[in-house]
């Protein structure tokens, strides 16, 4: 530094002042456009309502059906109409109902069991909100009963098919090196099609949940995110030396906790399915889910081939992999919400993309190790195999 000068500290009022200033006057702006409007003198054509219906019940005395203002304004209920005919209806709190705020509306209805029912909510501004119940039945009470029978059901979907999964693990130690990687490949491509499979699931439920909410980007938003989070951790512990069957053993249990992710999202479908009446549906899915399931027990248990794990971890994967979908099932059965749900799905996909990301650098890896090609035929088929065969399992839960 030159003799004579004097370094400055800098002002750190002046620094947040100068931050804060943009700020100010956005404020400012805004305010003007409220008190003064636009200056635009434009008379709106029609108004803009938005009413969701979230749920609807179906009681002893009627339907209970919850419902959700997402519009930019409050609106007014002013009528309900059912199956064509006027209906008397109570509301809680109010018939009005300000922007996101939540009323149940309360009528009673002499519904038939398995028929078709049609219920409109007509606004003080004519405009007509309709929800459907496909088919009629009394929507099942969360009592101690069904939370059990629940539990059962996700036991059967999760925890039983990926227990059955893991037992390969003696079948598969006698693998050469060559047939460990294809076995890696194998589980990639199972979740390759596990990833494809959750988003499309994920976008589906946000393109059903209210628009103000944006549900298909909260999907790309969970997947980018949990992806980025992960792969945080993973770095944040890259300076940790671990052997090849603690490195094993780590990557076996995030490939659960991928895989549980996506058979919270099964045991979702499955619950409300219950929840609407829909009984053979979802005994149809129950079947389908645990013949799709069974294979990723082997995905589980591809990293642990070079290690000797205990029983202990075994059980731990296969409730880590496979208990979620009871959860799934409650949430599904008694408090299913299509925001959260489509949130969950992109989380769940961002999980099984990274494990993805990582199963590739370890075939990688190991290729280097044993002087192969990292995509060998042998592997290219193992990843093909692995698509192949949870397509083709798929195919039981959808047709």
């Amino acid at each position: 530094m030159r003799s004579g000068t004097v370094s400055k500290k800098p002002n750190k009022g002046l620094i947040w002042l100068l931050g804060a200033l943009p700020l100010v006057l956005l404020a400012g702006i805004l305010s003007i456009i409220a008190l003064w409007g636009t200056g635009v003198e434009e008379q709106q054509a029609a108004p803009i309502e938005m009413l969701n219906i979230e749920r609807i019940i179906l009681t002893d005395d009627g339907f209970e059906v919850r419902i959700l203002n997402s519009g930019p304004k409050g609106l007014t209920v002013a009528q309900v109409v059912v199956d064509g005919s006027f209906w008397n209806a109570s509301f809680s709190p109010s018939a009005t109902i300000e922007r996101f705020d939540r009323s149940t509306v309360s009528i009673p209805y002499p519904w038939v069991e398995g028929d078709p029912h049609e219920i409109k909510f007509i606004t003080s501004n004519g405009i007509i909100f309709t929800g459907d119940v496909a088919a009629a039945m009394k929507t099942p009470a969360a009592d101690t009963n069904r939370f059990l029978q629940y539990s059962l059901i996700g036991f059967y979907v999760g925890v039983v098919p990926v227990g059955l999964g893991l037992l390969w693990y003696p079948f598969l130690r006698r693998f050469s090196s060559k047939g460990i990687q294809a076995v890696l490949a194998f589980t990639a491509g199972l979740l390759f099609f596990l990833a494809v499979d959750t988003i499309q699931e994920g976008l589906e439920l946000g393109a059903e949940a209210p628009g103000v909410f944006q549900g298909t980007g909260l999907v790309w938003f969970g997947a980018l995110l949990s992806f980025l989070f992960l792969l945080a951790i993973d770095q944040t512990n890259s300076n940790k030396v671990l052997n090849a069957e603690e490195s094993g053993k780590r990557l076996s249990f995030k490939i659960a906790g991928g895989i549980g992710l996506h058979n919270l999202g099964e045991g979702l479908a499955i619950g409300a399915s219950f929840a609407a009446g829909e009984a053979a549906l979802g005994t149809f899915l129950i079947i389908g889910f645990t013949l799709h399931n069974i294979t990723e027990g082997i995905g589980i248990a591809s990293p642990l081939l070079k290690a000797k794990p205990s029983v202990k971890t075994f059980l731990a994967l296969a409730i880590l992999g496979g208990a979620p979908a009871i959860i799934g099932t409650w949430i599904g059965g008694f408090v299913f919400n299509q925001t959260l749900a489509a949130l969950f799905f992109g989380i769940g996909a961002g999980a099984i993309i990274q494990v993805i990301y990582v199963i590739f650098k370890m075939i990688i890896r190991d290729a280097k190790t044993l002087g192969t090609a990292s995509v060998s035929w042998i592997n290219f088929s193992g990843l093909v195999l692995g698509m192949l065969l949870m397509y083709a399992t798929a195919l039981l839960v959808n047709f």
